[in-house]
């Protein structure tokens, strides 16, 4: 039994290590000309071995767009905390995000590039997006913004106002040289002035 455990953690560090070198390689290959055989050499393994954890490269980016994406649904949990004050939990919240496009910003590009040709992904970043604009209802509401469903109120406004946060942090990303601290007032800023009224 404890032999078995063992060939289950080296298969979730090769799992790991493919994943961290298909974002390596990301950062100065397209997705469309990174390669299985890339990848597998990066993490120190055969491309059949690499078949045992991932069909193909699609799956690689779909995996690792998910584990991504924890990171920012762990964000959007910090901005529940209904001890902060509405505009502290906000911030944090788009703190985060910036943090995890510093962090991740190859993958989350991806994630936007690729979520129209690929209906895994498009589906797991939709529905982040759709978490992280239901905690931020919560948050607006505290905030003394209406609770119903006309579009002033908070569940519209979140809503708009998460998706105006993945455009912006994204285009900033793509620029030429990218200001990610400049989005991050920009975001806040406007978020501020809709929790203000």
């Amino acid at each position: 039994m404890a032999r078995r455990k063992e060939t289950l953690r080296k298969g979730d560090l090769r799992e790991q290590a493919l994943l961290d070198t298909a974002e390596a390689l990301l950062q100065h290959t397209s997705f469309e000309d990174l390669t299985v055989e890339a990848i597998a050499k990066g993490a120190g393994i055969s491309r059949g071995s690499l078949y045992f954890y991932f069909g193909n490269k699609h799956e690689v980016l779909a995996a690792l767009v998910e584990r991504t994406i924890r990171a920012v649904r762990a964000t959007a949990d910090t901005a529940q905390d209904e001890a902060a004050a509405p505009d502290a939990a906000m911030e944090r919240a788009v703190r985060g995000v910036e943090q995890v496009w510093r962090d991740h910003g190859t993958v989350m590009r991806a994630a936007v590039d690729y979520s129209a040709l690929h209906p895994v992904i498009a589906g797991a970043w939709n529905d982040t997006v759709e978490a992280f604009a239901r905690t931020m209802t919560q948050v607006l509401r505290r905030a003394g913004v209406p609770g119903g469903d006309g579009p002033e109120d908070a569940a519209a406004l979140a809503h708009a106002l998460c998706w105006m946060t993945e455009r912006t942090f994204y285009r900033a990303a793509c620029s030429p040289e990218p200001d990610l601290a400049r989005a991050t007032a920009t975001t806040i800023g406007i978020w501020h002035r809709i929790m203000t009224g």
